[in-house]
């Protein structure tokens, strides 16, 4: 009996060493599996941050980066450290300055200008008129000269602003794209002029919303019609709801805009119809901007229903009816909630595309009709003000990002409510 359970012992010890054994080389193929797949895919992954990544992230790195007067204005930042910003600052602030301008280009004090402008409206000039005049300027009577040039040299709130803009980082745009500001004692205040921003934000969440709710109570129905139709109709159907693809999102919008406008063919049917007896105004509005955005974002939502739609047995159905279940109950209780997983990824993808749309609201739209992307494109173009560009998108970025977030954790909840 005691060999039969030393034998046992040993081989339950063998067992177990074999075991380990391959549960070690397991894991060291499954490493050597990673490490290739990695290998493989590291081309694209180093494409993708080069070419994608990296300009994003430098992009959204301009809304707090802020050297330009403190490379330019170096002496005179450096003075106004110290300073308490009660009274005008000692001479050696004026000296700093003098001997500033003295040294720098002219394109970079334009730059410094344009900055110090976006504080105070007239410090371009200001700044313009005494780079002018800096080579006649000496640093041993600077204050009296540059008074000489113009009395703001002489207050407080320039001296302020010029410290408020000198530090390498900020969160003046950051702020500003929410309509807030910080007063040269550091309290953020609601700022007063320009404070349009948060009104364009709730504009284009606004806009998105009516959109994605248009392609579901729209896609939704045409998504049924294509997954129960004939697969000789539904194909053709199909082609048509992807045939907007293989067109121009510029020419599409134009279309919309020529359709809709007041001697256009909408309005001419109607009134031909008898319908209307003045021409309706669909264009450069609102209504203008949810038709052709509804109408240009629709196939993404119909796509991901109808995928859901044809994977959904017939059997559900003659299970319900057999169980006594009429038609419009069983839609509601077994087919509805089978297709919401489409429902809400096709929701999902229209609202962030809708989020970033430019060119549709900047054609069929009014001015009241702009969205979040149209200043963006403003900042970048024709104002040159990449800061505030880069922190409206930071602003568009963040809303995107927190829906998405949103709907992870609302799932998650929602998926650990139904556990048993």
């Amino acid at each position: 009996m005691t060999h039969s359970y030393e034998n046992t012992a040993i081989g339950t010890a063998g067992h177990v060493q074999a075991a380990s054994a391959l549960r070690i080389r397991l894991k060291r193929a499954n490493r050597a599996g990673s490490f290739k797949a990695l290998a493989l895919v590291a081309p694209l992954l180093l494409f993708l941050s080069v070419t994608f990544l990296l300009p994003i992230g430098l992009l959204l790195a301009r809304a707090v980066d802020n050297r330009e007067v403190a490379q330019v204005l170096s002496h005179t930042t450096e003075q106004l450290a110290g300073w308490d910003m009660r009274a005008t600052p000692s001479d050696d602030v004026y000296e700093a300055l003098v001997r500033d301008l003295q040294s720098a280009s002219r394109d970079r004090v334009a730059e410094v200008s344009k900055r110090l402008n976006y504080h105070s409206p007239g410090f371009r000039t200001l700044m313009n008129r005494t780079v002018r005049e800096a080579g006649n300027l000496t640093s041993e009577n600077a204050r009296a000269e540059l008074l000489a040039i113009n009395d703001k040299w002489g207050e407080v709130e320039t001296w302020q602003i010029i410290k408020q803009a000198s530090p390498a980082l900020t969160d003046y745009y950051l702020l500003k794209a929410v309509d807030l500001a910080k007063m040269p004692d550091g309290d953020i205040v609601t700022a007063k002029d320009d404070a349009i921003y948060t009104d364009v934000i709730v504009r284009t969440v606004v806009i998105s919303l009516c959109v994605t709710v248009l392609c579901v109570l729209i896609g939704y129905p045409l998504a049924y019609l294509l997954a129960t139709t004939d697969p000789v109709y539904s194909r053709w159907l199909l082609m048509l709801v992807l045939l907007p693809f293989w067109t121009s999102l510029l020419v599409r919008t134009t279309a919309w805009l020529v359709l809709l406008q007041s001697n256009g063919v909408v309005n001419s049917l109607l009134s031909w119809l008898g319908l209307i007896s003045q021409p309706l105004e669909l264009v450069h509005n609102r209504v203008g901007v949810l038709i052709a955005m509804t109408h240009i974002l629709l196939p993404f939502v119909v796509l991901p229903v109808h995928a859901v739609m044809k994977g959904i047995p017939d059997v559900y159905w003659r299970a319900a009816s057999s169980l006594g279940a009429p038609a419009h109950k069983a839609f509601l209780r077994v087919y509805l909630p089978l297709t919401m997983p489409g429902v809400g990824a096709g929701a999902l993808l229209v609202f962030i595309l809708a989020l970033g749309y430019y060119i549709t609201p900047a054609l069929v739209g009014g001015p009241k009709d702009q969205m979040l992307s149209y200043f963006i494109a403003y900042f970048v173009n024709q104002s040159s003000n990449w800061g505030m560009a880069a922190a409206l998108a930071v602003v568009l970025l963040t809303l995107v990002v927190g829906l998405y977030l949103a709907l992870v954790l609302a799932y998650g909840r929602s998926r650990a409510g139904a556990k048993p």
